[in-house]
């Protein structure tokens, strides 16, 4: 049963959120270990697989990152093969990682302003790209090779986080060493 059958939702790039939180409460109560201590150990221990999966599928599906992920594996767009970042876009990024060498060498404030902002730019674009196509996805009747676009944000969005991630590891250090 995957998350979404879990709660009895549709699955949606973006679930009603309210809903999904009175389903865990629900959920919570209704799983609760200290509420059947007297039941025999079958039900105590299926109990507490709906409790932890409870608690694992509302962490999943309340946060957006891992939601699309999930929603992607579950689709079977994450397999291995064909998972490249396309080329067009690690061009893009030239500038970006150039920026980045450049400030493990010698630390300049405004580059590192830019080089994140320009990351940032990047990702809001990438993402107002499929927007409309998440906010459309009907499970079960849009065509998966539709999702293609959204798993390449996916995958694109994985590898700007490494880049911020990188100007966020020496930028604080290289401000301390002056």
């Amino acid at each position: 049963m995957n998350h979404f059958e879990f709660f009895d939702m549709p699955v949606s790039f973006h679930p009603d959120l309210v809903e999904l939180k009175q389903r865990f409460l629900r959920n919570s109560k209704l799983f609760h270990p200290d509420f059947h201590t007297l039941a025999e150990e079958d039900r105590q221990m299926e109990v507490l697989e709906k409790s932890t999966q409870n608690n694992e599928a509302y962490q999943v599906l309340t946060d957006f990152d891992k939601r699309l992920k999930y929603i992607l594996e579950l689709m079977g767009m994450l397999e291995a093969e064909g998972n490249e970042i396309p080329q067009a876009f690690l061009l893009q990024m030239m500038d970006i990682n150039e920026a980045i060498m450049e400030l493990e060498f010698d630390y300049d404030e405004a580059v590192h302003q830019k080089a994140v902002q320009d990351a940032t730019a990047l990702e809001d674009a990438l993402f107002a790209e499929v927007k409309p196509l998440m906010d459309s996805y009907l499970h079960g009747v849009t065509p998966l090779e539709s999702l293609a676009p959204v798993r390449d944000f996916f995958l694109k969005r994985r590898y700007l986080w490494r880049i911020k991630e990188n100007l966020n590891k020496f930028a604080p250090a290289s401000k301390e060493a002056r």
